[in-house]
């Protein structure tokens, strides 16, 4: 009976971690095969803009290879920065373990003296000295640590040596590589933005062939279309999140505001706080709690018309600097990250129960599809991708693909 106890627990025993793995492989599966229906979403959404040609498609090469350049970039600089730190840090052991050796070659010079001072003799003729046996058995033990502990010493002190040599030497490759890589990067950078201004210029040469405000309205309508299809459709193949207890969460129809008629030089309100790095919970609890991704100025209302075309705006245009960082405006997953006509360089992050928050018109898209992000994580840079003359970052926040007021969910400071 024991022996068959013992079977059944040691076969109970092999099967979990089994059992661990399979689940591990299978979310692994899960998530690879979301990635594929997002990508075999994205080829369709290209073959579909290709075959309406817009004036501003002209940016899309340019843009899109900036912001990869900008990626590139920024880990080229963190890698540096690393890199630095760990030279910093072989210098300060390096001084630490000299100052270490100057003290060792101290008292080795003080034995070795005090070795010499006592005639500095062999073991023979310790051993033929007219002296006590026990004596002279004390003086070769002594002497022969003495000649050990030297011995060990001067090796180490060698080998400690050769280690900050070499690491010192690597590093300092290293950092020179990486200094070059970003020098070349940066030749790029400056490159593609030539490229940028060329087809800029292009740009406005095509939009002259767009004779009607009725054709500029048609060109929105058609890219926020486009816009709400991509999100609907992404929210159909991201699998939702386990269910969790909670409260009643507010309602989020997504009804638009009073229209205002909103202009360039209307500032509806400034942020000064970017996303903390600690907001955690389900989405729909952290309505007031939010902070908008970018610090600048709000130059338009949700739901108000447009001031050139009278379409409603769906989100927010935050005025920034170039370059500034986007974060992400709480936790969630990277469902889309690449170029969209009329929203430039876009990142839309998948909250669960539905929420997606959107992020459009970056210089940089600095994610992939499938990272899992934290709130207060950058994942873009401020730019004007996407034919926008302002620098700036488009903002939106969907529930169930539908549109809702991020200023109303938000806290401003």
């Amino acid at each position: 009976m024991r022996r068959h106890l013992l079977l059944f627990l040691l076969l109970v025993g092999l099967s979990l971690p089994c059992v661990a793995a399979k689940k591990i492989d299978a979310a692994k599966e899960d998530l690879s095969e979301v990635k594929a229906k997002i990508e075999s979403l994205k080829k369709e959404l290209d073959s579909n803009q290709a075959a309406h040609k817009d004036a501003a498609d002209a940016l899309r090469e340019s843009e899109t290879a900036i912001s990869q350049a900008n990626k590139k970039l920024r880990e080229i600089t963190q890698q540096q920065r690393q890199n630095q730190e760990r030279l910093n840090t072989l210098k300060k052991e390096s001084l630490s373990l000299n100052d270490k050796l100057s003290q060792q070659q101290k008292q080795l010079g003080q034995l070795l003296y005090r070795q010499y001072t006592q005639g500095n003799q062999s073991y023979l003729r310790l051993m033929l000295q007219d002296k006590h046996p026990g004596q002279i058995t004390r003086d070769i033990k002594y002497f022969r640590y003495i000649a050990q502990a030297r011995a060990e010493l001067i090796q180490d002190m060698h080998m400690n040596l050769e280690k900050v040599k070499t690491l010192d030497a690597e590093t300092k490759t290293a950092l020179q590589e990486v200094t070059e890589l970003r020098k070349e990067q940066e030749a790029e950078r400056k490159t593609l933005q030539e490229q940028k201004k060329e087809k800029a210029k292009v740009v406005k040469t095509l939009s002259t062939k767009i004779a009607s405000a009725q054709e500029q309205i048609d060109k929105l309508k058609r890219d926020e279309k486009n816009l709400s299809n991509l999100v609907e459709r992404l929210a159909k193949i991201v699998p939702p999140k386990p269910k969790q207890k909670k409260k009643a969460a507010k309602s989020t129809s997504g009804k638009p505001v009073a229209a205002t008629a909103d202009d360039d030089k209307t500032i509806v309100a400034t942020n000064q706080q970017l996303p903390q790095d600690d907001l955690d919970g389900e989405f729909a609890r952290l309505r007031g709690r939010l902070r908008l991704p970018v610090r600048g100025d709000v130059s338009n209302r949700f739901g108000s018309a447009r001031q050139d075309t009278g379409v409603t705006w769906k989100g927010l245009f935050i005025k920034a600097a170039s370059g500034s960082d986007v974060k992400a405006v709480a936790d969630g997953r990277v469902v889309f990250a690449d170029w969209m006509r009329g929203f430039g360089n876009l990142i839309i992050l998948d909250h669960g129960d539905g929420y997606m928050s959107l992020y459009g018109n970056n210089q940089a898209v600095l994610k992939n599809v499938g990272d899992e992000i934290n709130s207060g994580d950058t994942i873009a840079s401020v730019g004007n991708s996407g034919g926008n003359e302002s620098d700036g970052l488009y903002y939106e926040l969907r529930k169930n693909s539908r549109p809702f007021d991020p200023l109303s969910w938000s806290n401003l400071r």
